[in-house]
């Protein structure tokens, strides 16, 4: 049940209706009419912008189009009012009847409620850590792991078929540096004095990982030249790294239904057969670029290179492929994934990334335009950094990665859901400040605890009716008189839960979890409200001593909130509590 949607659809009828009789001319389009919560919850449940995107194109004032939808509107019983405001917008008041019927959905649905075919189905593979294998993982990929993660659910949510995806990044020069580092600890391993030279990772990490070398080949390398030990070293090292990726993820909660190797794309034809299918298009040029901004003639040397032209699809510049001297650009291997992807279907492709790929963003969008012909979207959100606090003080980096803060260290402290879901309080490309103490605070101001204690509220509740007899099942609730949820308190919590379904296709179509996050905390906030409004107004108690019906109506609103609690939880990963502890 989509309440928006089906007034956004009287709206429309109404418009055909109008135009029909001649009060509206023929061939007006219809797709920006919106109907949504007025900015002022005192101006309506609802307000359409109907008028005002259709005054100019049909050459009327906005104020006579408003006053004739209105009069069709009010024509409809769920419409109670249809007011014009300012220079044409509608706002509308509806029954309340029809604010009780979201709750009598809520509970027939159950974890259906708010799920949306707006995806029909559209294959989208969301990318996402994509980190590289030479550690643990860290603060910063369990920001970029959380959001990809609940994005996918969302979406999944939303309708779309959804493939979940890590890229690892092994075809580099990082993963040799990798290899030099395990062979180190292996050195260790056998007695050794080692030092962590050249760039080389001296993480605690990898001291098993040394040790389990060793077990599998004992002395085989000591002494021995990369020549020797270089390739297979590399190849254990980045297993080892993976597995320990992979627990990583575990622990948050993230399983991938895919991963994708960078090395698979070297030696195979891949890199070619994407690079052919631009060259076949005519994007590919034999060129020299232009100077960097900030570069002056004296210290830039002009070179010939194979170039993708990639400002025919939105870029900036064109962008090298090939070096003069015929090797590939780190963007060859990158373009040769997305085409990958593209060959296997997908209708939209959604990358992940940290801050620092700003600069990817119109490059990557713009092959992923010339490979697709323009039919395959790219979406990359970009996840700003995350400051680590516990009392007010910067948090210390981990003596067990050397460097950072692992994604182990954040869940160890406080548990997968708090992470999770105080990761998506703010919009990905917003800077986030992580309190080890404020996140666990029991207060109104840590949303992660008044989120779950609104859900453990609501059991509390379902217990005690138990207790007294009261059934409380769902279907039970679902057919109560809940007629009797008359009390503007009690609509303002239903109102909000038919903001639900609405909400789902939003953050969807804008690829924005953190809109759930945001809704949920203001469902816990309107129920809330509605618990301590009971402390002073008997009639609002959930709870009403001798009447079992009115109660039950009662409590079918609030088994309602828990109902999308639960369904918005899940989306973001997080376990709903039964009871506080």
């Amino acid at each position: 049940m989509n309440l928006f949607a089906e007034i956004r659809t009287l709206v429309l009828d109404s418009l055909a209706t109008l135009t029909a009789e001649g009060a509206l001319p023929e061939g007006l389009g219809f797709s920006n009419v919106a109907v949504e919560p007025p900015r002022d919850a005192a101006h309506g449940d609802m307000a359409t912008n109907a008028a005002m995107v259709l005054a100019k194109p049909a050459g009327l004032k906005p104020r006579d189009i408003a006053q004739n939808l209105a009069e069709k509107l009010s024509q409809d019983p769920r419409v109670v009012l249809a007011e014009v405001a300012g220079p044409g917008f509608l706002n509308l008041r509806l029954a309340p009847t029809i604010w009780q019927s979201v709750v009598h959905a809520a509970l027939v649905e159950g974890d259906k409620f708010g799920r949306s075919n707006v995806g029909q189905g559209r294959r989208v593979n969301v990318e996402y850590v994509s980190a590289n294998p030479t550690g643990p993982l860290h603060v910063g990929h369990t920001r970029g792991a959380v959001f990809g993660d609940a994005l996918a659910s969302l979406l999944d949510f939303a309708g779309y078929d959804v493939t979940r995806e890590y890229y690892i990044n092994d075809g580099g020069a990082q993963v040799d540096v990798l290899a030099r580092s395990v062979y180190l600890r292996y050195l260790e391993a056998h007695g050794q004095d080692v030092a962590f030279e050249d760039g080389t990772y001296p993480g605690d990490y990898l001291i098993p990982v040394g040790a389990e070398l060793k077990e599998k080949v004992g002395d085989a390398y000591v002494g021995k030249g990369e020549d020797v030990w270089l390739a297979d070293v590399r190849e254990f090292a980045t297993e080892a790294m993976m597995g320990l990726i992979r627990d990583d993820l575990k622990s948050l909660g993230v399983e991938m239904d895919r991963f994708f190797s960078e090395k698979s794309l070297y030696g195979t034809g891949l890199i070619e057969a994407a690079l052919a299918d631009l060259e076949s298009k005519g994007l590919l040029y034999e060129g020299v670029l232009e100077p960097p901004k900030g570069k002056t003639l004296e210290d830039w040397e002009p070179r010939q290179q194979t170039l993708f032209k990639s400002t025919e699809h939105g870029d900036d510049v064109d962008r090298p492929v090939k070096k003069s001297d015929g090797s590939w650009t780190y963007f060859a291997p990158d373009i040769a994934y997305h085409y990958d992807k593209v060959q296997r279907g997908y209708d939209a492709l959604i990358d992940v990334f940290g801050a620092d790929h700003g600069g990817y963003v119109k490059r990557m969008k713009a092959a992923v335009s010339a490979l697709s012909g323009g039919k395959v979207t790219l979406d990359i959100k970009l996840t700003q950094l995350v400051k680590l606090y516990k009392d007010g003080e910067p948090f210390k980096m981990s003596k067990r990665a050397g460097t950072f803060v692992t994604l182990r260290d954040v869940v160890d402290q406080v548990g997968p859901g708090v992470t999770r879901f105080v990761m998506l309080t703010r919009k990905n490309d917003a800077p986030l400040d992580f309190d080890f103490a404020h996140v666990l605070e029991q207060s109104k101001d840590n949303p992660v605890f008044y989120v779950q204690y609104a859900h453990a509220r609501v059991n509390s509740v379902l217990r005690k009716a138990r207790e007294a007899g009261i059934a409380v099942d769902d279907a039970t609730l679902a057919s109560a008189d809940l007629s009797q949820l008359s009390h503007d308190s009690e609509l303002e919590v239903a109102k909000k839960l038919a903001e639900w379904p609405r909400l789902i296709e939003i953050a969807a179509r804008t690829n924005e979890p953190h809109r759930v996050a945001f809704y949920l905390y203001e469902l816990a906030s309107d129920f809330h409200a509605l618990w301590n409004k009971g402390n002073e107004l008997p009639e609002l108690r959930f709870l009403q001593e001798g009447k079992t019906e009115t109660s039950q109506a009662k409590i079918a609103l609030i088994r309602s909130v828990a109902v999308v609690i639960s369904a918005g939880l899940g989306i973001l990963g997080v376990e709903p509590v039964e009871e506080m502890r």
